[in-house]
């Protein structure tokens, strides 16, 4: 007697899969400005002011925080490579792809050390440019993401489309938008070479969002505050 076929996996398993892998993706993006900056302060620099925010994101790769920042980097490009997305298309797993390996730029290669510090011995600006163009090509995977993919759906006409779907979708495009006016002010600092913390900082913030929006964390966090309510309500009667 021939064993059954296996079961295939269970959907709503791999939907709850998909929701907390982008939740994941959101919350590394949402804490990571805040965090290098705090971590840099606990575990100062010579040379460096203690609660100052530095020039960029980047340069906290010479700081105490370098651990966080390429440890949460690393995690960010695992998670984005193994991005599953929708079965039926393969452009969620490419752009994923992208950001993946884009994201190992990044952390790999550095940008050049902050005012106050000597660059190491094997920095060349060379790995700099490959450090700006890793960064760049990141934050198009972001887009890509925040402005086309989370906004595809199985529902051509818009309005036909559920609100929620609506205003999620308008959530996203706001923050691909905010991504790229971010990404142009941060490229005019190559004339006016003004600091360009704030830029990153805040398109970091708007991709933690869209990745927040699509993995329904909001939603998350309402449920588990009604059941806790619940809980507490009948534990008081």
């Amino acid at each position: 007697m021939n064993p059954p076929p296996p079961k295939p996996p269970d959907p709503s398993a791999e939907d709850l899969s998909q929701l907390a892998h982008r939740r994941v993706i959101g919350v590394l993006g949402l804490f990571l400005p805040v965090a290098v900056w705090l971590f840099a302060a606990w575990r100062p620099t010579d040379d460096l002011p203690r609660w100052s925010v530095l020039s960029s994101v980047s340069v906290y790769y010479y700081t105490g925080a370098v651990a966080l920042f390429v440890g949460v980097l690393f995690a960010l490009s695992l998670f984005l490579l193994t991005y599953r997305g929708y079965a039926d298309t393969s452009a969620d797993r490419i752009v994923g792809a992208f950001g993946g390996l884009s994201a190992l730029g990044v952390a790999l290669f550095p940008t050049g050390a902050p005012n106050g510090l000597k660059s190491p011995p094997w920095w060349s600006s060379a790995l700099g440019t490959v450090h700006y163009v890793a960064a760049v090509c990141l934050f198009i995977s972001f887009i890509l993401f925040s402005i086309w993919l989370f906004r595809k759906s199985s529902i051509p006409l818009r309005r036909d489309r559920p609100p929620e779907k609506r205003r999620r979708d308008d959530i996203c495009l706001v923050c691909g938008l905010v991504m790229i006016g971010c990404i142009l002010w941060a490229g005019s600092s190559l004339v006016t070479h003004a600091p360009i913390f704030l830029p990153e900082a805040i398109a970091i913030e708007a991709f933690a969002i869209s990745w927040l929006l699509k993995g329904d964390a909001p939603g998350a966090v309402m449920r588990a505050a009604s059941r806790l309510a619940r809980r507490v309500s009948t534990a008081g009667d």
